[in-house]
C-alpha cells in the first residue's frame, strides 16, 4: 500500500502507469503483480529463468487485470522490462531464509543490477524504488540509490503513514 501511495503521489495516478520490477520473483514481485492488476498499472517483471514470481500469483493477477486493463508480463531481460518505464523497482537478491544460496544468487543475478545504464532506458522522469534495506553494489548501485531518481526515503516514510491509517481503521472498528 505504501508503494502505491508513493507512486500516486509522485506520478499523479496509477492506471496506465508503467512499472518495471527487476530481480528475484519474491514476495515483493508477487505483491506488485497483485497491486498492478487491481489498479490498472502495467507491470513488467524481469527475473532469471527459474526465479520468476509464483505461477499461481501471476495467473491470478492476470485474471484480476482483465477489468482494469492492466498488463502484466514476465521477461528475462532487464532492459525489456525497464525500457519506457515510469518507475523501476528492485529488491534484495537473497531474502531471509535463503542465505545459503547467496553466492549462487550473486552470480545468477549479476545482470539484474539496477545501475545508471539500466535506469537510462526508463523514461527521463522515472523514479527508482526499493523496499529497503538495500545491498549496495548488488541489486542497486550507489549512484542510483542515492541519485535524483531515487524515492526510497519517501517510500519508507509512506510505510509509516499507511501503518497509521491501518491502525486507525482497525481501532475504529474496535470501538463499534
Amino acid at each position: 500500500m505504501a508503494d502505491l501511495l508513493t507512486l500516486r503521489e509522485l506520478k499523479g495516478g496509477l492506471r496506465g502507469l508503467r512499472l518495471a520490477y527487476v530481480g528475484d520473483g519474491n514476495n515483493v514481485a508477487n505483491a506488485l503483480a497483485q497491486a498492478a492488476a487491481k489498479t490498472g498499472m502495467h507491470l513488467s517483471i524481469a527475473s532469471p529463468r527459474g526465479y520468476e514470481p509464483a505461477a499461481s500469483v501471476f495467473m491470478q493477477a492476470r485474471v484480476d487485470a482483465m477489468p482494469t486493463g492492466a498488463q502484466i508480463s514476465v521477461v528475462q531481460e532487464p532492459a525489456d522490462a525497464v525500457t519506457g518505464a515510469d518507475a523501476v523497482y528492485t529488491d534484495v537478491w537473497t531474502s531471509m531464509g535463503q542465505e545459503l544460496e547467496a553466492g549462487d544468487r550473486q552470480k545468477l543475478f549479476a545482470g539484474y543490477q539496477v545501475n545508471s545504464l539500466l535506469m537510462a532506458l526508463a523514461k527521463p522522469d522515472a523514479i527508482f524504488m526499493h523496499c529497503l534495506p538495500a545491498h549496495r553494489g548488488d541489486e542497486v548501485t550507489d549512484e542510483v540509490l542515492d541519485g535524483p531518481h531515487s524515492v526510497v526515503l519517501e517510500q519508507a516514510e509512506n510505510r509509516l503513514h499507511v501503518a497509521k491509517a491501518v491502525l486507525l481503521a482497525l481501532m475504529g472498528d474496535a470501538r463499534n
